[in-house]
């Protein structure tokens, strides 16, 4: 009996000690397949749907009025910045539903997030819901849509330390001068790190947009477990790359799942802990 606890501990010990590792490989394997299947989505449109999107996004940009604002208190930003007239009586030019923009099939996934120094490569949805943030990146909403332009600002989040996924846990790695990419309806923008910075919720200077420039902001909360300050990482675009070299970019994917072998061999322990064992007869007494 004793022996079957054992091989029980072992079980839920190594459960415990390799459900992260798991957890997370599951996430990118999902976030993998998301991005394959905007992909493929994309690739199905016609290119005059495709226009009609990026043309929308670009005067809902043109619509804001303001810049984005970090929420004090919670893991995500909000934003103050307010589109066009979204009225039922509005015009076909003056209703600009956020959600209906770069949505082909109502997925709410616009794009995908490459950040190749720190093998990040997240489905990028609408909004910074908590349901959204689970997934992958999220656009901050009333920040520009990221579609480029001189004088936008598109702000996107992703939460960083979570048990069961890996986002922008390391952002924090990120230097100046290293690059990312945002994929957008096969536009593949690329933007150059000119400053890094954590700072108090309430400080919102950082997230407004300068005129003449086109920037992406990335933002995460840190201290890890705490969250009572963000991280902003602000790229500059420098350039436009052709889909292929998104690829290129892109990360190696989850990878084999080494965590299985470790159960495995826990497993395997177990079983040889919990197996009966012989006891040893004694020699019959002449």
């Amino acid at each position: 009996m004793g022996s079957v606890v054992v091989a029980l501990l072992i079980v839920l010990g190594s459960g415990l000690l390799l459900y992260p590792s798991a957890a997370s490989w599951f996430s990118a394997v999902n976030q993998a397949e998301v991005v394959e299947s905007y992909k493929a989505e994309l690739d199905r449109a016609s290119p005059k749907e495709v226009a009609a999107h990026l043309r929308r996004a670009k005067r809902y940009n043109a619509a804001l009025t303001s810049g984005a604002l970090l929420e004090a208190g919670t893991r995500k930003p909000s934003a103050d910045g307010t589109p066009g007239d979204t009225s039922p009586d509005a015009s076909p030019d003056a209703a600009l539903d956020y959600d209906s923009i770069l949505d082909l099939n109502g997925s709410g996934v616009m794009g995908h997030v490459v950040i190749p120094d720190i093998d990040v490569d997240l489905p990028l949805y609408h909004g910074t819901s908590d349901e959204v943030l689970r997934k992958g990146a999220g656009h901050l909403e009333g920040s520009h849509l990221p579609v480029g332009g001189r004088g936008t600002l598109s702000v996107i989040a992703a939460h960083r330390g979570l048990p069961t996924a890996t986002m922008f846990d390391d952002l924090d790695h990120l230097e100046l001068g290293d690059r990312f990419i945002i994929d957008v309806f096969g536009t593949a923008l690329v933007y150059e790190i000119t400053s890094t910075e954590v700072v108090d919720p309430d400080e919102t200077e950082a997230l407004r947009p300068v005129p003449g420039k086109d920037l992406v902001t990335l933002v995460t909360c840190t201290p890890l477990g705490v969250n009572s300050h963000r991280i902003l990482v602000t790229g500059e675009r420098v350039d436009e790359v052709p889909p292929e070299a998104v690829e290129e970019a892109g990360s190696d994917g989850p990878g084999f799942p080494w965590w299985a072998l470790g159960g495995a061999a826990a497993l395997v322990v177990a079983l040889a802990q919990a197996r009966p064992r012989r006891r040893k007869s004694r020699p019959e007494q002449p």
